[in-house]
């Protein structure tokens, strides 16, 4: 596999540089952003059932969710498996995501493997677990495997930085957001990365968790 992996900041670094002199309105951004996080996260299981935790919920209610489910100690396989409904009530999961959690827990998924996967296989792999979309699979290549080359073209946050960032007439949907974000490559995490901090400059609101 050949797709640069992100270690550190220097390669956040190095990807905004390429960004900022390939484009004069992420160099203007970068400007008022600053430095940019690393947001490296381990790998593994507890990641991805974070990333369902916080589907459709708050920041704030996704977090105290899963400081529940830590605390209950809920964040392995095995324990995810062997918990009753009670059990996954009490943390506070819904019927939907006590299934969307079974289901992680029972696809046995290699993590370690997919390492080695090119980007479009880990994307395929993650998503034909059910409770696991694209925009789940997108952020855990990100942050947790550190690709450098991928991008949440679905974050509603993404899409609208995009549309300020580049003057567009509308937010622009998945479709044409994977159009746009092409011209991004080889360091489409980092223009990211620079999106959700400018999302936050210009509009004030979270960003993602």
């Amino acid at each position: 596999m050949d797709e640069r992996i992100i270690t550190g900041d220097l390669c956040v670094i190095e990807g905004s540089q390429w960004l900022a002199a390939s484009c004069p309105r992420f160099k203007a951004a970068l400007q008022q952003t600053g430095p940019l996080p690393l947001r490296l996260k381990p790998e593994g299981f507890a990641q991805l059932l974070n990333a369902i935790i916080g589907q459709q919920v708050s920041v704030a209610s996704a977090n105290a969710i899963w400081a529940r489910m830590e605390r209950l100690d809920l964040t392995s396989e095995n324990t995810i498996a062997m918990a009753s409904d009670d059990d996954l009530r009490a943390a506070g999961l819904s019927m939907q995501k006590m299934r969307y959690a079974r289901a992680l827990s029972e696809a046995r998924i290699d993590y370690n493997a997919l390492r080695a996967l090119p980007l479009d296989q880990v994307i395929k792999q993650l998503t034909q677990v059910t409770g696991i979309g694209q925009w789940s699979a997108e952020i855990y290549a990100m942050f947790s495997l550190g690709r450098a080359d991928v991008f949440a073209h679905g974050d509603l946050a993404l899409q609208e930085a995009a549309k300020v960032l580049l003057d567009l007439p509308e937010r622009p949907k998945e479709k044409e957001m994977r159009v746009i974000a092409e011209q991004w490559s080889p360091w489409r995490s980092v223009a990211a990365r620079t999106l959700w901090a400018y999302y936050r400059v210009v509009k004030s609101r979270e960003g993602i968790r």
